[in-house]
């Protein structure tokens, strides 16, 4: 048990518990990600492509989607879709301005003479991994590439799988990408870490992905910035006696169905509400048409548990620090603001995962596998750096030198204390 958990002995039950690990439920990739790795960074374009006809099975000629091509892919999208894809596209962009505008360039002057500051500097060149998916995911790109577009990077480019849906390239072009590459896998996430004949290399790649892609990011971090390790989306709920069953299972079996290594839940005060669910989910699956995955998560990551009263469902929900929290109480505005560990959350029954999901303006690229504790998602400041700087006069010289100069050669540092007295003047760099 963990501090928390055991902290909250005997005080919750779980009424279904998950049959599997989906933290430790991985499939042992490494190895063949290192290879990967390796042979993109030797041969470059000609490796590329090799993966692509071995793990996709697609022989691209031509890896970067032309201009022509972007332009077809967004005059075939169905009028409805483009409306749906521009209308996220411009509230993630809209609340991305927000969140760019707090991000704030700073100057003071910490004591006479001394000014200290901090420049806000868009990273130069990122790329985005488009998943490509069982189904075409028109909101990835949207997450990815418009908040660079918002903190000003200068070049933004996109991968995607060489079979994903055509209209996962115009998602790409209408939010913005740069420029956009047929080039899936582990050796996209290489490719835009080392750069080939073909591909820049970046500053940093965000963007989720599978097993594989992951575990690239994993090797390639430290050559380049990633946003952060993702694992199978999660979602819990925080409920008590005024939620209703029927939504919650409804909102459950809407995360489920992204992957059957979905981790779902439910911490709850109220018993009743936790049997009803149980119920509820079962029965919704026998008309749900994505079952076949979702009922694979619900088996096996599904989780009920029932706590003693509120304090014990915020410590268990804090322990879990679920990917996307949803909060079904009496005053959910007043248990959001006790609630410390998650990725992001939706507080009021009315407020369901699927719309940040999809276009409301929050993105979707979030910490998953206990995260939560320690990060945020992706958001316009996961594109910018935060650099400080500092200039003195002479009386700042004279503030910060003598404290310098002592820790110098207290440390025994000479070459330190000699550039700590220099600006004092000869007599002081000549002092021992």
């Amino acid at each position: 048990m963990t501090p928390r958990l055991d902290a909250l002995k005997g005080k919750f039950v779980q009424l279904k518990q998950p049959t599997r690990d989906a933290v430790s439920d991985t499939a042992q990739v490494e190895t063949t990600v290192k290879e990967i790795i390796a042979n993109v960074r030797k041969r470059g374009d000609a490796a590329v492509r090799e993966y692509s006809l071995a793990f996709d099975k697609a022989d691209v000629a031509k890896f970067e989607v032309t201009e022509d091509e972007k332009l077809k892919a967004v005059a075939d999208l169905d009028p409805q879709t483009r409306e749906d894809t521009e209308f996220a596209i411009a509230n993630v962009r809209r609340f991305a301005e927000a969140q760019l505008g707090t991000i704030l360039p700073l100057e003071i002057e910490s004591l006479p003479g001394l000014h200290l500051g901090h420049r806000v500097i868009p990273i130069e060149t990122v790329g985005c991994y488009v998943p490509g998916g069982r189904y075409p995911l028109l909101s990835a790109p949207v997450m990815t590439i418009v908040p660079a577009k918002v903190a000003g990077c200068d070049q933004v480019i996109a991968c995607l799988p060489p079979n994903a849906h055509p209209a996962m390239i115009a998602g790409c072009h209408l939010a913005g990408a740069d420029r956009i590459f047929r080039v899936g896998g582990a050796q996209a996430i290489a490719a835009m870490a080392y750069g080939t004949e073909t591909i820049p290399a970046v500053d940093k790649i965000v963007g989720p992905g599978n097993a594989f892609v992951n575990e690239a990011k994993r090797q390639v971090f430290g050559q380049v910035g990633i946003d952060q390790l993702a694992g199978p989306s999660e979602i819990f709920v925080v409920a008590d006696e005024t939620a209703n069953a029927v939504t919650i299972a409804t909102d459950l079996l809407a995360q489920a169905e992204h992957d059957v290594r979905t981790r779902v839940g439910v911490v709850t005060t109220d018993r009743k509400l936790a049997q009803d669910i149980l119920s509820e989910v079962e029965n919704q699956l026998g008309t749900l048409p994505t079952a076949p995955v979702a009922a694979v998560a619900w088996k096996d990551y599904g989780e009920i548990t029932v706590v003693e009263n509120e304090e014990a469902m915020i410590a268990y929900s804090d322990h879990i620090a679920t990917e996307h929290l949803q909060v079904h109480t009496r005053d959910p505005q007043a248990t959001a603001h006790k609630l410390r560990n998650y990725g992001s959350i939706f507080i009021g029954e009315l407020a369901s995962v699927v719309y940040s999901d999809k276009c409301c303006g929050t993105n979707h690229t979030l910490p998953t596998m206990g995260a939560g504790r320690y990060t945020g998602g992706l958001w316009v400041g996961s594109y910018v750096k935060i650099a400080t700087h500092q200039w003195l006069d002479e009386r700042g010289v004279a503030a910060v030198a003598p404290a310098a100069v002592r820790q110098s050669a207290t440390e025994k540092l000479e070459g330190h204390r000699r550039a700590a007295a220099l600006r004092l003047g000869p007599k002081q760099l000549a002092a021992e």
